[in-house]
């Protein structure tokens, strides 16, 4: 690993932040850490950085411990949110600021300013004044600012979190391209998860408990693709925006079950026969082995109902009243109630004239390739 984080630990009088915080990143690799407010994240992107001063731990780049490497001699680049551009001086005059902190001749600065520029599309913007830019452009300023320093890693703080929604879909995209395309190994602070999964190779959740007077720490640690699909906990799912958490026990494989009376599956062979306060359910999306007796928790994810008539049966039917309804677009965003008060928030693709009124009873079919099970931690 280029990058090390070892057993990291901060607090402030009275206010733990960090909690034994470990993790590795790769040469080359764009590592997220993601998760809500207070949870340490920026904290510990300033701890790498040498900005603050860990309590107990390591911070080791490329074999060396940091631990007296004042922020200047560490090289690395850092974006905040605010982009911390300097007003009063034009587009030159920021993107150089780097390299002419390193010392380099005229001819290489300007060099690296012209190429900054060409990766981040500003092509011909170094006379503008920065006040004169948009904020997108202005971001992008900041990006050519860090990328001229050659920075050996970059550090970037909910660098897109002032930007509207469009803007900010643009530059995700952009962003990953322009580290992927210079090689760079970048750590990236954002509470955004669609943020996260667009830039990121890896996704680190990060949680706190300020209740129990603990600090944060590392919840999950994974491709972004298997953070979605297979959150480690029940907080991170619900973090993740999983509402439909529903606790259970394994009965049994589906191969013992009988599963192959389940209407419209083909091959199930990881599925389980799960005991849930919604009834029996089949979950086909199994990513470990569930001895019978395993508590677990089933993850109903928002496209695994499909909508039928009160009164319909058969296996994973659940019967329950439609709460509200809201129109999406491409579908319906429903709310029911069921059995012992439990309730489901799904995406239903359906036409409006075929949903129930709201508060009359209906049945949803649960897809059980769309039922996860998580073991059954909080």
């Amino acid at each position: 690993m280029l990058l090390e984080v070892s057993h990291v630990s901060k607090s402030y009088p009275g206010l733990p932040v960090l909690e034994e915080a470990s993790f590795g990143v790769a040469a080359g690799e764009i590592v997220c850490l993601l998760g809500p407010s207070g949870c340490g994240k920026t904290t510990l992107l300033r701890i790498i950085a040498g900005l603050e001063v860990p309590d107990t731990g390591r911070v080791i780049f490329d074999g060396r411990d940091l631990a007296d490497a004042p922020v200047h001699q560490r090289n690395f680049g850092f974006m905040f949110q605010d982009y911390a551009l300097f007003p009063h001086k034009d587009v030159f005059a920021n993107v150089a600021f780097g390299p002419r902190m390193q010392g380099l001749p005229a001819a290489e600065i300007a060099a690296r300013v012209r190429e900054g520029l060409a990766l981040v599309g500003l092509d011909g913007y170094e006379g503008r004044r920065v006040i004169e830019l948009s904020g997108g452009e202005q971001q992008r300023v900041a990006l050519a600012r860090s990328l001229a320093a050659r920075p050996r890693l970059l550090l970037l703080d909910e660098p897109l979190g002032a930007l509207d929604r469009a803007l900010r879909e643009q530059l995700m995209n952009d962003l990953r391209a322009i580290l992927k395309r210079l090689g760079l190994t970048a750590v990236y602070v954002t509470h955004d998860q669609e943020e996260a999964f667009a830039i990121a190779d890896r996704v680190l959740i990060m949680r706190a408990r300020p209740e129990s007077g603990q600090g944060g720490w590392i919840e999950q640690d994974d491709r972004p693709d298997q953070v979605y699909r297979y959150p480690a906990t029940q907080y991170v799912a619900r973090f993740l925006g999983f509402h439909n958490l529903v606790e259970g026990a394994v009965m049994a494989d589906h191969a013992s079950a009988g599963g192959s009376e389940m209407a419209g599956t083909k091959s199930l062979p990881a599925s389980c026969l799960v005991d849930t306060p919604l009834g029996l359910l089949i979950a086909a999306d199994v990513p470990r082995v569930c001895a019978p007796g395993t508590p677990v928790t089933v993850l109903v994810r928002p496209e695994a109902a499909d909508v039928q008539p009160a009164g319909a049966s058969g296996p994973n039917i659940v019967p329950g009243l439609l709460l509200d309804a809201s129109f999406r677009g491409s579908y319906y965003l429903i709310r029911t109630e069921h059995a012992h008060g439990l309730t489901l928030i799904c995406e239903a693709s359906i036409a409006a004239g075929d949903l129930p009124a709201i508060g009359q009873p209906l049945a949803l079919r649960l897809d059980p390739a769309a039922l996860t099970l998580l073991p059954d931690r909080r």
